[in-house]
């Protein structure tokens, strides 16, 4: 009996530390891909704002991505 609790004690611990790895993984994953959308969204933000129209459609439109840019760039660099 004591065996069978060392072993699912040995198991849960050695599962333990493979869900942690998996996470730190999956974060930085995370990460790569919020930087690569910051990038993307900041080189959009910037053409948009060299060809925009002046009308209320177009600041909507370059809030909407000012607000996206500045949501992805927060997230890589946290």
């Amino acid at each position: 009996m004591k065996n069978i609790i060392i072993l699912a004690l040995i198991s849960t611990f050695a599962m333990s530390g493979f869900f942690n790895e998996a996470q730190v993984e999956k974060e930085k994953e995370q990460k790569a891909e919020a930087a690569r959308l910051c990038k993307i969204y900041t080189t959009k933000t910037e053409k948009y704002k060299e060809t925009m129209r002046d009308d209320e459609l177009a600041q909507a439109t370059l809030a909407n991505y000012v607000r996206v840019e500045t949501k992805y760039c927060e997230k890589s660099h946290s």
